[in-house]
């Protein structure tokens, strides 16, 4: 009896010497640790690492920067089986214990002594958001102590329901995705409500091993874990026998997700990735950034196509240079298909291989098995490719051009079939913008973004060649000359010691015309007249009218070559100058980028300056009458919609438009705008004709050896620049003009840019006359004259003279003439 006594005092000794040193432990732990612990109250300002996302104006997704793909939800927008699957699987005690689960503790402590090693944690989902927001995942025994004491702070100053939303959004669930919303994206291309009860008992699976329970890289061991958290769920009494049931007869679906784009803009998204690099460094990538662009979807995709079929176009003329491989030389036959399969489509091209070859068609193989034909209609374009300037034979079968196992490119046509087709050797660039205020609607680099991030718009530095020649016209009738003032389209020679040789400048054509007004020879694009008009301003005051204008001093030539655009500059300068052109001569700076958004709160928001002439300064002085509409600030009901619109430029009262400088006179724009209508209508940019619309006004460019194509028009609404050529600065062919290879491509884009949108041409200015001309002299015209034409001049430099220098003047005309026989 007295040993059983001694026995007992002995084990509770015992016992309370194990719990005091347990004890003792444990504050000596929580001393020795709890001042490195960092501040639970963080957690409520967590950053989530969520990746930079890019949309267009009509909130279309167009890129995602980030190493981690999350889309953070909240806890009340998860569905119901989604809480219950993750509890099955990690932690069915969580709304149960305090942080730490006991059970769960001691079940790790007896495995790790009977196996020597660490083989479960006991985590509880608690201790995995300490674990994922603050500590290393090192398996040691001091990251456990941290974790459990932080597990117990967070229960202390968290609720469950946010616990379990910051477990939800900061989990790792394999594949680059961290939150089971972008796991949800990821695995099933869908939102996290969207999926089924597998689906979501799938994701539930990740935590443990997102690598080995993937069901992309193993569907049969995510099958089985899948399957044993559904179980888990049913013993659980989460789900119903018959949803359990259900769920488990669920085939593994899921397969890679890349992220959604929505809007193929690559070009834009880089461009704003850049600027939010260099605005915010790397935290552009991990601070949830929403940046939406000025970019129209509509627009963009107008855009990307016009470009690709303006160089297929281009491509066609000059020949086929053959198929990219015959398949015979290279793999067996059985290969095919695999290769095909393999290879990526670049643009609108798809990679096919030639199955048979007939008399009146060609039958090919493509992607994933499938097949199609192409017509000798969509064949017979092949020419055999010799040079830039030369061409073969005309085929005449389906086997002069192609054979069996030629591996090939295609393109769908706008009915459907196929049409055989090779990558551009061209590279063109198109950018197009509200020439009000300068956003930029669309922006296309290049044919091929994932083969050269070479953004032409914005880097490649070309010569403007004819396009510049209105900027140099625009200075000439800013100081005195007038569209109708007669210049000389004859031969000139300019001798320079700094030359070799002689300078002889020539027109495009080798002809010469003679005398012509100043507007005919600019919408004929007459060099020697630009010449002679450069010749008479004066190099210097040009130079400081283009200064003026926006353009850079360094670009600009001090001699005469700058009157035929020996100017370089980039496609979106050029578009620039031409805004001043378009916009009734207000100086603006292209821009992008419409507001910035993080964690639901604005953070930026664009105030561009605006051109505004007096009537539209006017306007917004103007307080609004009771009872009627404030008169429009803008020509363009979409432009101001876009402005006005929530968080963006005019959201407060006191936040007044910028105003942009006014760079060249209102009159001087009018009739620049009028000849440059002519270029249209008359000149080399009659093809425009096509869009039949009266108030657009352009210039095509073609420069030496036709290195550079350009085509930049408008109308009061919308800017459009066009550039074609090759990277390489090498010909594009003798044959090509401004007017047949960046023409096409602004007409088709402006088809859709101007669709719907009613016809708009700027009023004339106060202080301007129109006049009956001569077109031989440009002087008043004699009444009766048979050939007279009107003529736009600024007041000031009206003709006084008639075309018969014996006749009075204007001023002293005599008084039996009638008005009518002047204007």
């Amino acid at each position: 009896m007295k040993r059983s006594v001694k026995l007992l005092k002995f084990l509770l000794w015992s016992l309370v010497t194990v719990a005091s040193g347990i004890l003792l432990v444990s504050a000596s732990a929580y001393l020795y640790l709890s001042p490195s612990l960092p501040s639970v109250e963080s957690l409520r300002d967590a950053k989530l690492q969520t990746p930079l996302r890019v949309y267009s104006q009509d909130n279309l997704l167009i890129a995602e920067f980030g190493e981690k793909r999350r889309s953070p939800i909240q806890f009340e927008d998860a569905p119901i089986h989604l809480i219950k699957a993750f509890m099955a699987a990690e932690d069915d005690r969580f709304y149960y214990h305090p942080g730490v689960d006991i059970m769960g503790l001691m079940r790790a402590a007896v495995q790790l002594v009977s196996t020597g090693s660490i083989q479960s944690g006991g985590s509880t989902i608690t201790m995995q958001v300490a674990k994922n927001f603050f500590l290393s995942h090192e398996r040691v025994f001091s990251r456990k102590f941290n974790e459990i004491l932080l597990a117990l702070q967070i229960e202390q100053q968290l609720s469950k329901d946010e616990i379990f939303e910051l477990y939800l959004n900061k989990i790792y669930l394999g594949n680059r995705s961290y939150g089971v919303e972008a796991a949800a994206q990821v695995y099933y291309g869908k939102a996290i409500d969207e999926l089924n009860l597998a689906q979501i008992a799938m994701i539930a699976g990740l935590p443990k091993a997102p690598s080995r329970y993937n069901p992309i890289n193993d569907p049969k061991r995510a099958l089985i874990r899948r399957d044993w958290i559904l179980g888990r769920m049913k013993d659980l009494g989460y789900v119903t026998h018959e949803e359990y049931n259900d769920a488990v007869s669920q085939p593994v679906t899921a397969r890679y997700h890349g992220a959604k784009i929505e809007l193929e803009a690559p070009y834009i998204a880089e461009m704003v990735r850049q600027q939010m690099v260099e605005q915010y460094g790397l935290d552009a990538y991990t601070e949830g950034f929403k940046v939406y662009t000025t970019t129209s979807s509509e627009l963009q995709n107008a855009a990307n196509l016009s470009v690709a079929q303006g160089l297929m176009a281009y491509n066609e003329r000059h020949g086929y240079q053959g198929p990219v491989t015959n398949l015979f030389d290279n793999i067996p036959e059985e290969g095919w298909q695999q290769r095909i399969n393999k290879t990526p489509s670049p643009g609108i091209l798809l990679p096919a291989m030639v199955t048979r070859v007939g008399e009146e068609n060609v039958e090919i193989g493509l992607k994933d098995g499938n097949s199609g034909k192409i017509s000798w209609e969509n064949l017979s374009w092949a020419k055999p490719f010799l040079t830039v300037n030369s061409v073969g034979r005309t085929p005449e079968t389906p086997a002069d051009v192609v054979r069996i196992g030629d591996q090939i490119w295609v393109r769908l046509t706008e009915d459907g079939s196929y049409r055989l087709a090779q990558e551009p050797q061209a590279q063109a660039a198109l950018i197009s913008m509200h020439p009000e205020n300068g956003a930029i609607l669309a922006l296309v680099g290049g044919y091929n973004f994932y083969d050269s991030m070479y953004n032409r718009a914005t880097q490649a530095i070309r010569q403007a060649g004819s396009s510049f020649k209105p900027f140099v016209y625009s200075a000439a009738i800013a100081n005195g000359m007038t569209a109708a003032t007669i210049v000389n389209d004859a031969p000139i020679v300019f001798d320079d010691a700094n030359l070799e040789d002689s300078w002889r400048p020539n027109n495009d054509n080798m002809k010469f015309n003679g005398p012509m007004r100043l507007r005919e020879g600019l919408y004929r694009s007459r060099n020697l007249v630009s010449i002679r008009v450069l010749r008479q301003m004066g190099i210097s005051k040009t130079v400081n009218y283009l200064k003026q204008l926006g353009f850079k001093e360094e670009s600009l030539s001090r001699d005469l070559s700058l009157s035929l655009g020996n100017v370089s500059m980039t496609p979106l300068e050029l578009a620039s100058g031409y805004a001043v052109l378009a916009n009734g001569g207000f100086r603006i700076e292209p821009w992008f980028i419409q507001r910035i958004e993080t964690n639901d709160e604005l953070i930026f928001a664009a105030n561009a300056a605006i051109a505004c002439n007096e009537s539209c300064i006017a306007s917004l002085n103007q307080d609004t009458m009771e009872g009627e509409e404030e008169p429009p600030l803008f020509s363009d009901p979409e432009l101001e919609a876009m402005l006005i619109q929530e968080d963006t430029l005019l959201t407060e009262p006191d936040d007044q438009p910028v105003i942009a400088q006014s760079v060249m006179s209102p009159r001087v724009n009018y009739i620049m705008n009028d000849i440059l209508n002519d270029v249209i209508w008359k000149g080399t940019g009659r093809r425009a004709r096509e869009l039949k619309r009266q108030d657009i006004a352009g210039k095509t460019g073609t420069t030496n050896d036709s290195k550079d194509a350009w085509f930049v028009g408008f109308n009061p609404d919308v800017l459009t620049a066009v550039w074609v050529g090759m990277d390489d600065f090498s010909t594009l062919g003798r044959w090509e003009y401004g007017a047949n290879a960046a023409l096409p491509i602004w007409i088709d884009y402006m088809h859709t840019a101007l669709e719907g949108k009613p016809e708009h041409k700027p009023a004339q200015p106060e202080g301007m006359i129109t006049l009956k001309i001569s077109p031989e002299t440009g002087q008043l015209a004699l009444p009766g004259d048979p050939n007279a034409i009107f003529e736009i001049f600024l007041q000031e430099n009206a003709p006084q003279q008639y075309s018969d220098e014996g006749l009075p003047s204007l001023g002293e005309m005599d008084h039996e003439f009638s008005p009518e026989d002047l204007f």
